[in-house]
């Protein structure tokens, strides 16, 4: 069990991702508190667990952090690690067409909460003696597709944040770690694409070499290993799970 014992908090657990990270983290011995705005099916999601709770929370929020923190330390204790999976994109369109709302809540929730997360959890690892945070950004971070250009500005943001908050907390034991997915079957996916048609499917799945979008479960592997013990020395790393689409 390489969570044993271990107390994490996932943001947008229930669903997608974030929820595919939950289900192997559970598996894998974590006492979980589950983040979604969709309040609702975060409880339905907790229900699955011998040991989680769930609660409603705006991550682009100081009270949703502050709430999160509270909750699972009353819950569970302690916290060991933070997986920051919540994050919205704008439909993929010409980058003048975005208008300023959207604009502002794809960087409140992409990239404010990479900065909540970090007021609100940093002194609690501090207090404990370590930690982790895994960030959840994007090849689109690291090779943009056209039609995305602001959602791709803010992963490119957690990625440079990430390795930067890497740095600079090492001293702290506090490691900081960041995933890359290449685009996965979740409720982002028709945003992503501009509308599902098998077309589009067909154009995203031949700019992946290993030719198959990513499930939840290539993201939540990968989570749990940087997540574990068994990367302990590891901090700072961007690994893209793409099958090969930043190559």
């Amino acid at each position: 069990m390489k969570l044993a014992n271990k107390v994490a908090v996932v943001t947008g657990g229930a669903q997608g991702f974030g929820l595919g990270i939950v289900e192997r983290f559970a598996e894998e011995g974590a006492k979980l508190m589950i983040v979604d705005v969709q309040g609702d099916a975060a409880a339905i999601a907790a229900q699955r667990f011998a040991h989680a709770q769930s609660l409603s929370a705006d991550v682009s929020k100081d009270a949703g952090w502050r709430s999160i923190v509270e909750a699972t330390l009353a819950a569970f204790g302690r916290i060991d690690c933070v997986v920051n999976n919540a994050g919205v994109s704008h439909r993929n369109q010409p980058m003048l067409d975005v208008n300023e709302a959207e604009f502002d809540r794809v960087y409140a929730v992409n990239v404010k909460s990479i900065y909540l997360s970090a007021c609100h959890c940093v002194p609690v690892f501090r207090k404990q003696g370590g930690g982790n945070f895994v960030q959840i950004a994007s090849t689109a971070g690291v090779r943009p597709r056209p039609g995305l250009t602001w959602y791709n500005g803010s992963k490119g943001a957690v990625i440079v944040t990430s390795r930067s908050m890497a740095a600079e907390l090492a001293k702290d034991n506090i490691r900081v770690n960041v995933i890359n997915p290449v685009a996965g079957e979740t409720p982002l996916l028709a945003t992503f694409m501009g509308e599902d048609t098998p077309e589009k499917r067909a154009q995203f799945r031949a700019s992946i070499p290993m030719g198959r979008l990513s499930t939840p479960r290539d993201i939540a592997n990968a989570a749990l290993f940087l997540a574990s013990d068994d990367a302990e020395f590891i901090t700072g790393a961007c690994l893209e799970v793409d099958g090969g689409r930043c190559v």
